[in-house]
């Protein structure tokens, strides 16, 4: 499992999850050569450090070939961010402010839904103060805060959608005991248009350090409100 971090060297193990069953996945060397530039431009990438970021196995079957990470952003028990490195934050000590994933889609036919060659999917959860679950405006400002990201980050992208969604959980009979929790949940996915795909990675760990209500980045940007800190 690679891991996305200061280190050159750790980011240089980044591998593609070929799509399709292993019998007939092709060689590295055998990946069509947009694909292969798609992840050298990921590798190239300095995603904010309070993220940790690492590889994850990629969904099959929704594209010929695909590439997965997955971000974090967690606290120490003095509430200080965890910085990415070559482990994953222990969150027994600590506490998950966000989490994300980020998806890059990659058919050489091109799909109709998509207008191109290549699709990004993201998705982020955040836990919320419990006085804020009904705020009605939180996934206005989810949805607004992704664009703006993107525009900081210079992303160009076409048919951009996506659905955020403030979730209420409560536990009940012997659960009772458990909390009530308050979340968001921001799903959304873009067409690249053009090379630059290191920025949309950028962006999206901007957006999960946004989530979890880190100062923002780069300026002009603003920290999503109300996020539950330690």
């Amino acid at each position: 499992m690679s891991v996305f971090g200061p280190a050159a060297e750790a980011a240089a193990r980044l591998a593609p999850q070929p799509a399709s069953d292993a019998a007939d996945s092709p060689e590295p060397s055998g990946l069509p050569g947009s694909f292969r530039s798609a992840l050298e431009q990921l590798r190239a990438a300095a995603p904010r450090h309070e993220a940790f970021v690492e590889e994850v196995p990629a969904p099959v079957r929704l594209a010929p070939y695909a590439v997965a990470l997955r971000a974090e952003v967690s606290v120490d028990g003095s509430s200080a961010p965890v910085a990415s490195g070559a482990q994953r934050p222990d969150t027994d000590s600590g506490q998950t402010l966000a989490s994300g994933r980020f998806i890059l889609l990659h058919d050489p036919a091109g799909q109709p839904l998509w207008g191109g060659t290549f699709r990004v999917v993201i998705y982020i959860r955040a836990e919320l103060e419990p006085e804020m679950g009904n705020d009605p405006l939180l996934a206005e400002v989810a949805w607004t805060w992704l664009s703006d990201s993107l525009a900081q980050h210079g992303v160009e992208h076409t048919a951009a959608g996506g659905t955020a969604t403030r979730i209420l959980s409560e536990s009940f009979g012997s659960l009772n005991s458990r909390e009530s929790t308050n979340d968001v949940e921001l799903r959304a996915s873009w067409t690249p248009a053009g090379e630059g795909f290191g920025a949309h990675l950028e962006a999206w760990a901007d957006m999960v350090c946004s989530f979890a209500g880190l100062p923002s980045q780069p300026d002009g940007v603003l920290a999503m409100p109300h996020i539950r800190r330690i």
